[in-house]
């Protein structure tokens, strides 16, 4: 015999509901989140908004947050000092994140008094946070020997680099791969000629190759860079691919528009977001360990601005 107790109670939980409709009613997070002892939500710190790849990984972050459930703090950190850093660390405390992704341009963990949060899940991209941390980045080392390689391949018989700055995890890596691979051929490498990642510092370095009869083969450490190199190779007579060949890293999406169209590392930057948030989530729900490595494999995109020497 029924006592009708179910239809009262599905009649008042629709009027409730119809209530808290009618009202904007949201649920605590709070509240929840003291119940499962998570806030669904994650921080990101930055130190370079400014960047392509660095816009690119962000992008690719907060889509999987979103997809996950999570809403994203982002703080920028123009100056990355152990001060603004730690002061980061409190902030995210404070709007109560689950874990932080920190996407590090800078050698800012080599320094002894600069520690990621012990107490809060993290993974690091772009930098060596040592084995104690879980860290994703593309695999720069291999990148760079895959444009090393190619232009070898063609037949040159030196390979000359533009670099990035010496402040940069992603350019030291790059130039200490150059350089391993052209030991490898047998061959001495030249000086490195560091730039800024901007087209200007590869212009300003391009003119002074361009002026060396001897360069023939330039592997430039971002798309930018060789931009300006083959801006100054233009101006000053020196014919691409036909007198110089030239490979860049990134793969922007100008880069197929350059003139000639650019051979160059393309980097999955979606891939490498994608991956520390997976990364991440796992640690916040305790199925995965805090000091895993992944590498994300870069690509070599053979366009017009290489061709074999003309030795």
């Amino acid at each position: 015999m029924s006592n009708g107790l179910t239809n009262v109670e599905e009649t008042t939980k629709k009027r409730v509901l119809d209530a808290m409709k009618t009202l904007g009613y949201r649920p605590n997070k709070a509240a929840r989140a003291l119940k499962s002892g998570q806030f669904k939500s994650i921080g990101v710190i930055m130190f370079s908004l400014s960047s392509f790849g660095n816009m690119r990984t962000l992008d690719a972050i907060a889509t999987a947050a979103y997809q996950a459930g999570y809403s994203v703090t982002l703080i920028p950190l123009a100056d990355p000092t152990t001060g603004n850093v730690s002061g980061a660390y409190h902030q995210l405390r404070e709007q109560q994140v689950d874990g932080v992704v920190i996407i590090f341009e800078a050698h800012l963990l080599d320094q002894a008094d600069i520690t990621l949060p012990e107490d809060l899940p993290a993974v690091v991209i772009d930098s060596n946070a040592g084995d104690g941390y879980s860290v994703v980045d593309t695999d720069q080392e291999e990148g760079a020997r895959l444009a090393t390689r190619h232009l070898l391949d063609l037949g040159h018989r030196q390979v000359w680099h533009v670099g990035g700055p010496a402040s940069s995890f992603s350019a030291l890596h790059r130039a200490e791969s150059w350089k391993q691979t052209l030991e490898d051929a047998g061959i001495e490498a030249p000086p490195v000629l560091r730039g800024d990642w901007s087209s200007e510092s590869g212009y300003q370095i391009g003119r002074e190759l361009a002026r060396n009869p001897e360069v023939k083969a330039i592997f430039a450490a971002n798309d930018q860079m060789a931009l300006g190199v083959m801006r100054a190779m233009h101006e000053l007579g020196r014919a691409i691919p036909g007198d110089v060949s030239i490979v860049g890293f990134d793969d922007l999406e100008e880069a197929a528009s350059f003139w000639p169209p650019l051979t160059t590392i393309r980097q999955d930057f979606h891939e490498v977001g994608r991956l520390s948030m997976e990364d991440l989530l796992r640690q916040v729900a305790g199925t995965g360990p805090a000091n895993s490595a992944t590498k994300v494999p870069t690509r070599l995109i053979v366009r017009d601005s290489t061709a074999p020497a003309r030795n």
